[in-house]
């Protein structure tokens, strides 16, 4: 008996552990479903040389700015070439970019990623020389050089060529050094707006409502749906700092509308959870004509004076999909059941683009249908 006791207990033990493992809902960080006002990373790009590199570099004939850049540095250093016929194939232009992470200080180091400019073929093995990155507002905020570190690579004989990612385009890891800070004292803010990226209502007040409950008090308040004002309570201890600390990790159950992706170049669809079919009858069929041609040779008899033909033998098929069946889709079906539906009818991602925007049309598809 208390054997056959302890065996039941195991059994509900692990009936419910899939349940207790499993989350009531799907819920998010704010940090992960809000960026805050001020705190944000700054694009930079800047033109430069790459030398070092096998023969793979600009052809200066066919890439003038090559050639004018590479006077250019050797005058700096000192060296006259003007009037010379440069012809070397070592040297690539590129164009340097990186992104100023928020709050990077003096001497700190960032990553970039460097790209071919010209016609050269691969820039493997080459060494970004010293690059200034400008910001938007033409200041210099990063100086870049370093060993540029590629994925790709180009292998090329007499009747083949063989290319593998990208060899035009690298990395440099911590590669440029900041040398000048972007100012912005967010301890000094009383006050500002959190801007969710993806606007909805419902997620807004949400979020409102999770921030008042952790405070005990009306810090935050939805402006629109994508803009949430946070203002820091009187007598708060850390200030703004203290405050986005302490509710960043809060969590809220993000809503979203009921929307379709459609990419047609891909075939590739992707539909939110809420997305609903109302009644309605759907029927799918291609017409597939597919001709093949397999030409036979005609030998004549030894010693004979016959000659060499070639007898044509075509064969054709014809699908008409005739075995495909007309499916219902009754008001209220869930994603799920959409999907089963349209599978069932053999439909491929390509003709279901088509169905889903007949669907649409007919007005039975409630969501927005986005197509890339």
């Amino acid at each position: 008996m208390l054997r056959r006791t302890l065996t039941a207990l195991l059994a509900l033990q692990l009936a419910l552990l899939p349940t207790l493992s499993t989350p009531a809902f799907a819920v998010s960080r704010i940090k992960d479903v809000a960026d805050v006002e001020g705190v944000r990373e700054n694009m930079l790009v800047g033109y430069g040389l790459v030398v070092g590199l096998n023969g793979t570099g600009d052809s200066l004939r066919n890439a003038p700015f090559t050639l004018q850049s590479l006077q250019a540095m050797l005058e700096r250093l000192g060296v006259n070439t003007r009037g010379a016929n440069l012809s070397t194939g070592n040297v690539a232009a590129v164009m340097v970019t990186a992104s100023l992470p928020p709050f990077s200080t003096q001497g700190s180091h960032i990553d970039v990623t460097v790209s071919a400019l010209g016609d050269a073929k691969s820039l493997q093995g080459g060494t970004l020389l010293v690059t200034p990155l400008l910001g938007a507002d033409a200041n210099i905020y990063a100086v870049a050089q370093g060993q540029v570190a590629i994925s790709g690579f180009t292998a090329q004989g007499q009747g083949q060529t063989v290319t593998r990612g990208v060899p035009t385009s690298g990395r440099i890891s911590a590669g440029a050094i900041v040398e000048r800070e972007i100012r912005f004292d967010l301890a000094a803010m009383s006050s500002l707006r959190l801007a969710l990226r993806n606007p909805d209502l419902t997620t807004a007040q949400r979020v409102v409502e999770a921030i008042n409950t952790f405070i005990g008090a009306k810090a935050a308040s939805a402006t629109d749906p994508a803009t949430i004002r946070l203002t820091v309570p009187q007598g708060y201890p850390g200030g703004i700092v203290r405050l986005l600390t302490d509710i960043e990790q809060l969590r809220v159950d993000p809503d979203m509308p009921a929307k379709v992706i459609v990419d047609e170049a891909s075939g590739i669809i992707v539909m939110g959870s809420d997305v609903r079919v109302s009644t309605v009858a759907i029927a799918q069929g291609n017409l597939t004509i597919r001709i093949t041609e397999m030409p036979q040779v005609s030998q004549p008899e030894p010693f004979s004076e016959g000659r060499t033909t070639v007898t044509p033998q075509t064969e054709i098929q014809i699908n008409d999909s005739h075995d495909r069946k007309l499916a219902v889709m009754h008001s209220g079906v869930s994603l799920q059941e959409l999907v089963n539906g349209l599978n069932a009818l053999g439909v491929g991602p390509r003709d279901m683009i088509s169905i889903l925007q007949a669907i649409k049309a007919a007005g039975a598809l409630q969501a927005e249908i986005q197509v890339m």
